[in-house]
């Protein structure tokens, strides 16, 4: 190797390991530094940039060589960051298995995806082969229908709070009803998504309960001829749907009135109680028996109470 092929080795070695450091580099000052001329920089810069592609083919790691017009230099952005880890993937794949959600084509498409863009090539042999016996074996929900294409456009219904029309079926009913909906959020629990929303201009005289104010729940698998109208529907701030609070209060989503119990609880892990109804609160325990207090909309409470057999004790239901 010739004395000025060495200068230059070291040289682009030193760039490079700034720019990992953070370094902004600038091509005048680096010039200035090892007395050489800025082309000569702005050829090791563009050799660095071909190492970090090669580099990003092999390992999946993504980052870039840019220029920051304010800083008026080059830096390295360091993507690999924002990307999910081998882990972290796996993990995700695990809970999409488990949630039986979609449809089996639907599934291993999203999976696949999933794989191949958030996973480095040398690694999606491994964790494609711990998820494979689930995949073999994954059974989907029983509606076997697509409706993804449906949750997108109501997606986009809720953010520009556009009213949606479409027709129903519920599991008592035996037609279907035509709804006109103001939606609010769309949520999961228990192997289907759900649309929350306000019914608009209805007279919830038929309903369970006609006085009850608060959202109704739709399967959005069940949701058939949707129409997205041009009609705004406008909230006041003070009365504004928060998904976030609602979901710690509805993990059975089964609409209703929101109901404060109190029950004792007698099983092996009272974390899983906990776990499961996000507003409970140990507020007394004796001998390994725990009073808990809870605030939930709906009447599936009553049905997972029922579930815990002997464990669960209703003290009181308001």
């Amino acid at each position: 190797m010739s004395k000025s092929d060495a200068g230059k080795e070291r040289r682009v070695l030193d760039i490079y390991t700034e720019l990992m450091n953070g370094k902004v580099i600038s091509k005048a000052e680096m010039a200035d530094k090892y007395g050489v001329d800025i082309r000569s920089i702005q050829r090791d810069l563009a050799d660095i940039r071909s190492f970090i592609q090669e580099s990003t083919i092999e390992t999946g790691v993504e980052n870039d060589l840019v220029y920051d017009a304010k800083a008026k230099g080059f830096r390295l952005e360091q993507t690999n960051h924002m990307k999910f880890t081998n882990d972290e993937v796996l993990a995700i794949c695990k809970i999409l298995l488990d949630s039986r959600a979609f449809r089996k084509d639907d599934m291993m498409l999203i999976l696949d995806k999933l794989l191949d863009c958030c996973v480095p090539k040398k690694n999606q042999k491994m964790v494609n082969d711990l998820i494979s016996n689930e995949k073999f074996h994954y059974i989907p929900p029983q509606h076997n229908k697509h409706f993804l294409g449906n949750m997108w456009n109501l997606g986009q219904a809720i953010n520009e709070s556009f009213l949606v029309e479409y027709d129903y079926m519920g599991f008592e009913g035996h037609s279907e009803k035509h709804r006109t909906l103001e939606p609010l959020a769309i949520m999961f629990s228990d192997y289907y998504f759900y649309l929350v929303g306000n019914l608009h201009n209805f007279d919830k005289k038929s309903f369970k309960n006609p006085d009850d104010m608060n959202p109704t729940i739709y399967r959005i698998d069940k949701i058939k001829n949707l129409k997205i109208t041009d009609e705004h529907f406008k909230l006041p701030y003070s009365t504004r749907f928060e998904a976030g609070e609602f979901r710690k209060r509805i993990q059975f989503m089964f609409g209703g009135k929101l109901r404060r119990i109190k029950f004792e609880y007698s099983g092996k892990s009272v974390e899983a109680v906990l776990d499961r109804l996000p507003t409970a609160k140990i507020i007394e325990e004796k001998d390994g028996v725990y009073t808990i207090q809870a605030e939930v909309f709906g009447d599936g409470i009553d049905m997972w109470l029922r579930s815990q057999g002997k464990y669960v004790s209703l003290l009181s239901n308001s």
